[in-house]
Formats: C-alpha cells, sequence, structure tokens
C-alpha cells in the first residue's frame, strides 16, 4: 500500500461506474412498491431502516466498521491513520413518491471512493467514514442527523418534535429500536472536513451545460405548520357575507405570496405552500378549517427573517377578513450558511485539473453540508438534474454526468485523506 501526505492526489484515481451503478439500483429496489410511483423510503418508516441495514452490510463488505447511532445515523469508517476523520455522504431517506438520486447518490459514492482509494492502493494519513444521516428530508422538522451529530439538536429537541400527523419523533425512534434520550453529538475537532456529492435538483447545470457544480452557499429554510379555523357550514344556505370560510382565507394569502417576495425577497427567496387540507372537504360544505405548510428559503437570514415577518402579517390579514383563528407553528428554522472557501475553491481546483469546469453556484435546497458548515470544514458538489426535475419519480441524471461527480468526490476525499493529519 501507498502511504502519502501533503495533499498528493493521484490524477488517475477513478472509481468503478458500474458498481456504483449496481449499488444504486439495489439500494432502490428498497423501497419501490407496486403501484405506487417513485422510491418511498420515508424516514424511519421499515424501507428506511432496511436501507440502512443494507449500507451497514455494504460498508462492511468494503472492510469498513460498520455502526448505526442512536438516531439512526449510518458511519462506515475506515480505520488508517491518526488525526480527525475526512467525512462523506448524505441521506438515504426519501420524500414519498421521490427520486432515485436525491441523497442516495452521495451516500453510494462516498462508499465507491473508497473502494477505488483501496483499489489504487492508496492508504489515508487519518481515517475516512462514510456517512448517511437520518431524516434529512425533515419529516420532523429539521435535518435530524446532521443536527444530532453536530451538536444542534438533542433528546430535548427530539422529545418535542412531531411530524405533520402529529406523530412524536421520541416514539418513533424507539419503535425503530432507536434512543431518543442519547446523545449522538461528536466533538468538531474530531473531524477534519465533510463532504457531499448530490443531485443539484434545479435547472441551471444543464441550462449552462456544465458537468459539476461546486456550491459556495446555500439557503436557509423555515417551515411552518399552519391552520386557519373558522365554520363548516352548509354551502348552500350560508349567505357569503356571513361565512367564515377557511378555504377563502388560504386563497387570499396564497395570492399574496408574489407581492410577499416582491416587497422583501430577492432572487434567491423562494416561498412555497406544498401540502393544503381542508376541512370538512366536501363539495356542499363550507371548509371549516384550512391547514398548510409554507416553506420559506433565501441565502440571506435578513431576508429570510422580513419574509417571514410579512408571512406572518399577511396570513393574520387574512384570518381577520374572514374571522378565522390562526395558528402558526414553526416546526424548523434552519440559517443560510456559506460554505467554506477554501473546500470550495479546493473542489474547483480539482474539477479544472479533470478538464471539468465547475460552475460555482448557491443552492436553493437545504443539504446536510449545510449543517456541517456550520462547525467544520465542508464542500458539496452537484451534477446536473435532467430537467431541473427532483423529489419526483422522473428525476434523473445522465450516467456519464454521475461519473464526473462521483470521481470529483472521491478525488476530494483522497485530497482531504491523504493530506497528514495535523495539517
Amino acid at each position: 500500500m501507498t502511504d502519502s501526505t501533503d495533499g498528493f492526489v493521484p490524477p488517475d484515481l477513478t472509481i468503478d461506474p458500474a458498481r456504483l451503478r449496481a449499488d444504486l439500483e439495489a439500494v432502490n429496489r428498497i423501497g419501490t412498491l407496486d403501484g405506487v410511483p417513485g422510491i418511498n423510503r420515508v424516514s424511519f418508516s421499515a424501507a428506511d431502516m432496511a436501507g440502512r441495514r443494507w449500507l451497514m452490510r455494504r460498508l462492511e463488505d468494503a472492510g469498513l466498521t460498520a455502526r448505526m447511532d442512536a438516531v439512526g445515523n449510518v458511519f462506515g469508517r475506515w480505520e488508517v491513520g491518526v488525526g480527525p476523520a475526512v467525512l462523506a455522504g448524505s441521506h438515504l431517506d426519501t420524500v414519498p413518491q421521490g427520486g432515485p438520486l436525491d441523497g442516495t447518490l452521495g451516500v453510494c459514492a462516498a462508499l465507491e471512493a473508497v473502494r477505488a482509494m483501496k483499489d489504487a492502493g492508496l492508504t489515508p494519513a487519518r481515517p475516512v467514514e462514510v456517512v448517511a444521516t437520518a431524516d434529512e428530508e425533515g419529516r420532523f422538522g429539521g435535518m435530524l442527523g446532521s443536527q444530532a451529530i453536530c451538536g444542534e439538536v438533542g433528546p430535548d429537541w427530539i422529545a418535542r418534535a412531531v411530524d405533520a400527523a402529529g406523530v412524536g419523533l421520541a416514539d418513533t425512534l424507539r419503535g425503530c429500536g432507536l434512543d431518543p434520550d442519547v446523545s449522538v453529538a461528536r466533538d468538531p475537532a474530531g473531524i477534519a472536513a465533510f463532504l457531499e456529492l448530490h443531485v443539484e435538483q434545479g435547472p441551471v447545470l444543464e441550462r449552462g451545460g456544465a458537468a459539476v457544480g461546486v456550491v459556495d452557499a446555500v439557503s436557509g429554510v423555515f417551515n411552518w405548520s399552519v391552520t386557519l379555523t373558522g365554520e363548516a357550514n352548509h354551502s348552500g344556505t350560508t349567505p357569503m357575507d356571513m361565512r367564515r370560510d377557511a378555504f377563502r382565507g388560504l386563497a387570499e394569502f396564497g395570492a399574496a405570496i408574489g407581492d410577499i417576495v416582491g416587497g422583501v425577497g430577492g432572487p434567491e427567496t423562494r416561498l412555497t405552500v406544498g401540502r393544503v387540507a381542508l376541512g370538512p372537504n366536501f363539495p356542499h360544505s363550507i371548509a371549516g378549517t384550512a391547514a398548510f405548510s409554507l416553506i420559506g428559503r433565501d441565502v440571506d437570514e435578513a431576508v429570510m427573517r422580513d419574509l417571514a415577518a410579512a408571512c406572518r402579517r399577511e396570513i393574520g390579514r387574512a384570518g381577520a377578513r374572514h374571522g378565522l383563528r390562526v395558528e402558526i407553528a414553526e416546526q424548523g428554522w434552519l440559517p443560510p450558511t456559506r460554505l467554506d472557501p477554501a473546500v470550495t475553491e479546493r473542489l474547483a481546483s480539482l474539477a479544472a485539473a479533470a478538464d471539468a469546469a465547475a460552475t460555482v453556484m448557491s443552492s436553493g435546497a437545504g443539504h446536510d453540508a449545510q449543517t456541517f458548515a456550520r462547525h467544520v470544514p465542508a464542500g458539496l458538489i452537484f451534477v446536473p438534474s435532467v430537467g431541473g426535475l427532483s423529489h419526483a419519480p422522473g428525476e434523473w441524471t445522465e450516467w456519464p454526468d454521475v461519473a464526473c461527480g462521483a470521481t470529483l468526490l472521491a478525488r476530494a476525499i483522497a485530497c482531504y485523506g491523504l493530506s497528514s493529519a495535523d495539517s
């Protein structure tokens, strides 16, 4: 085996695309359901846990020490060298009817990077860990896995967290054989860097014809569950001016979204009502309740706060005009994050050395790298999403682009792993 220091990266370090593809196809058979589109590994479902167990077996097959922590994060550690470890990975959980690559690509590519280093006869100067985080998709209002690793959330937060259906996170963890009362926080001094590969989930790279993107900033996210409560009544006998129609309150707020963004937002602002439930939800009944999700995003936290304040005002106004009680449950607030400039520059340089000029860009979607970047050096690589589509069964990235991004990740892991542990 070759011992290397001083950041040397062999220019011919490559992955095995067929092996990576086989892993992706194998794990995506878990969560593929007859008659249901897409991949369904919703956080802490039976399929999600089965995917984590599958990964642990694959990590062990690669000669790594595999473990799952008390909140479901999976680690595969290559116990070599000394000093803080290089962590690389993403997540395996999906949204309902999600795509085959979101998160999953980053986990499988990190594993493939380790195998590629072993195939090339390289021994890192520091430990390397493949990571699959828990509940990155935010079923319980945050990015549980990476936030727990970084000490941003712990047992107290877990005890309070519930999903949109009111199911408690603590009980969910216990039902999966995990332990909500145990802190899994790691000392940041033990992590040299965190690296992540992810599909872009947007159209920028494809539109520009770029093979890879290197992310320098990730939007923050606020996540609300809003309930407007009026009075259900007969749709034929209740005069229009005597109604307390929860749907009209929702519709009025929805119509105001454009003005909110135009007034306090910017080019990176996103504001979305994504889930709506009306009650009693019957054609001849006035809606007595309207419950909906509201997600706001921006790369500037001051803009996010202005956006949240404006949304609160407009929801309140719509409620008052229609005689509705307004309840806003703030399920999560993730601040925007600037990724480490030195890591961003290193990734762009590695891409250029491989004749794959990278587009430096921001991310409108949240990622685990965003959490880690608040505590340790972190970098995020994007590959193009065909049609800009993600969180849907049609999500796809062409295989040459997958191979390009995975090779860049492997060389980045090698670059940080082969550097002397005290550098």
